[in-house]
């Protein structure tokens, strides 16, 4: 398999410099620009802020820092209600290094799954924003943090990661009315891997009226579930295999009751697809700041509701049994009924449709893989609150496709692939029904070759895209639309000294994102490691 460079994870870097290189050089040298990505920045408002230190460390083994977050205090400029909360990681390295993965958890919830750009010699720096103001409830009070970015220091690996996370706090004030938040953000108590199944005890309020779980699940660093997609059944030589093939979906259950079905996205980290040269300025979408999966589980809100511990369960369908290689730390976000003390309901529709998971293996010189798989899943449920009956019904529809092409010794590998992951969330009570509509897509197209001369050469190109709208009684009450793509081309001489690698790398994305009244257009290009576009549109 030529995939067999180690990756973690990259991430979203922003605040960088717009100045561009005249002329790029012919090749890449022991210097690059520091890593880029052209998604916006975390809109503020313009009212009096606050900033806390969560950790200030640096990363040379597998001991995770831990330390205690301290709250803004109350005489602070930012004081106890706020309208936006920020958290911002500055990283640097040098040296020689691989990716690394990452997390950082305050009181047990995850608030960041990142991972690191690999270095020049010279070294690097990078930044990484994240929106994390839905986890403010947990944020007024001291917490332990604890943060890992894995990683291992000897003779060949040089590169110590250096990092700094502040969180910065936006006063709510004047029209930047204070942010609606979760009323409780929970982690799983007593959370444990079972086998290939990641499980743990849920006690929620009474009173609660709406509950969404958000999964960070990621596949491993090193391992052939870090190229998920790329596996094949055990019948087809290749060198990952997986039993049913490559099709993934991440699922979470309620005492034992499929509640929720997601595809996972295809993250590549910065040393992947066997050629670090094509992201080491760009990375590909989602590598610094891996988003969540989210689940709408307030159609299960009434069984959660009786004051006891309920069973939720997260598992990756697809994943061979007894084989680890996926890491899906679970949130749980909450929202209270402040006029009830204690909300009940049932859980009415739970139907899910036939797992589609098809391979068709054809051998020859060139061999090829076509996968096909799919899954469907509508959930329903009412709860009686203090404004009335109100009714959450959640359909979900999951569609995979893929055609892996490779020769016998696999110097030639190739991958089309498109992952649909389409949801609506419809609540009704009084007045007219809101439902919200949301259209996930993902997509990968990229090869790797060695020629006769030992040269490898990755070409590649990925989506992300993601369509939204909101509905009151039929009419449009608001909408997004994200597209992200990249694109990049890069080669080098294997298995020779640095100064011979004679590497060469063209990479570009384009950002975009609209809704009403909005509008953001950003493109990066690159070339040996300089950056020669950076391009507003709108």
């Amino acid at each position: 398999m030529l995939l067999t460079v180690c990756a973690a994870v990259a991430g979203l870097v922003l605040g960088a410099s717009p100045a561009v290189a005249a002329q790029p050089p012919t090749e890449f040298g022991n210097h690059w620009h520091d890593p880029v990505t052209a998604g916006p920045p975390v809109s503020v408002p313009d009212t009096p802020s606050c900033q806390v230190t969560v950790a200030d460390t640096e990363f040379r083994d597998y001991t995770p820092y831990k330390g205690t977050y301290i709250p803004p205090g109350e005489t602070g400029r930012c004081g106890h209600h706020w309208n936006k909360v920020v958290l911002k990681l500055q990283g640097s390295v040098a040296g020689r290094q691989f990716d690394r993965l990452g997390y950082l958890h305050i009181g047990g919830v995850e608030v960041l799954r990142t991972s690191t750009p690999e270095p020049s010699p010279q070294g690097i720096t990078w930044k990484v924003e994240k929106d994390v103001t839905r986890y403010a409830a947990m944020l007024h009070e001291r917490r332990p943090v604890e943060m890992l970015i894995g990683n291992t220091v000897d003779g060949t690996y040089t590169g110590v990661i250096k990092v700094k996370v502040t969180l910065t706090f936006y006063a709510a004030q004047g029209r930047a009315k204070e942010a609606r938040t979760p009323d409780k953000v929970l982690t799983l108590q007593g959370a444990h891997n079972e086998g290939t199944v990641y499980a743990g005890q849920l006690t929620t309020p009474r009173n609660s009226e709406r509950i969404v779980a958000e999964v960070y699940a990621t596949g491993s660093g090193g391992g052939c579930e870090e190229f998920w997609y790329l596996t094949v059944p055990d019948s087809a030589p290749y060198s990952c295999k997986a039993k049913d093939g490559p099709y993934r979906e991440v699922q979470v259950t309620v005492d034992g009751k499929l509640a929720g079905i997601a595809a996972p996205f295809p993250t590549v980290w910065t040393g992947g697809w066997s050629n670090p040269f094509l992201w080491y300025v760009i990375p590909g979408p989602r590598a610094f700041d891996v988003r969540p999966v989210e689940y709408d589980l307030t159609p299960f809100a009434g069984q959660l509701n009786d004051g006891r511990p309920h069973r939720i369960a997260v598992s990756v369908t697809g994943l061979p049994d007894g084989q680890s290689g996926w890491s899906t730390p679970t949130n749980i976000l909450v929202w209270q009924d402040a006029k009830a003390a204690q909300v009940t309901g049932a859980l009415v529709t739970n139907r899910a449709g036939e797992l589609v998971n098809r391979t068709a293996y054809e051998p020859g010189t060139e061999r090829r893989l076509t996968a096909e798989g799919g899954h469907s899943l509508t959930v329903s449920g009412y709860l009686d609150t203090s404004h009335g009956r109100v009714t959450t019904t959640v359909t979900r529809r999951l569609v995979g496709s893929s055609v892996h092409r490779w020769n016998a010794d696999e110097s030639t590998d190739a991958l089309r692939a498109r992952w649909n992951d389409d949801e609506a969330v419809t609540v009704s009570g009084r007045g007219p029904a809101t439902t919200t509509r949301t259209q996930r897509t993902s997509t990968m197209d990229g090869a790797t070759t060695v020629d006769k001369s030992n040269r490898l050469r990755t070409t590649m190109t990925m989506g992300d895209r993601a369509d939204s709208a909101t509905l009151r009684g039929g009419r449009r009450t608001g909408w997004s639309r994200l597209y992200d793509t990249y694109t990049g081309d890069a080669a080098y001489n294997q298995n020779v000294p640095r100064e011979q690698r004679h590497a060469t790398g063209v990479s570009r994305e384009r950002y975009r994102l609209y809704g009403p009244g909005s509008c953001y257009d950003r493109t990066l290009a690159t070339a040996q490691g300089e950056l020669t576009e950076d391009r507003y549109g709108c």
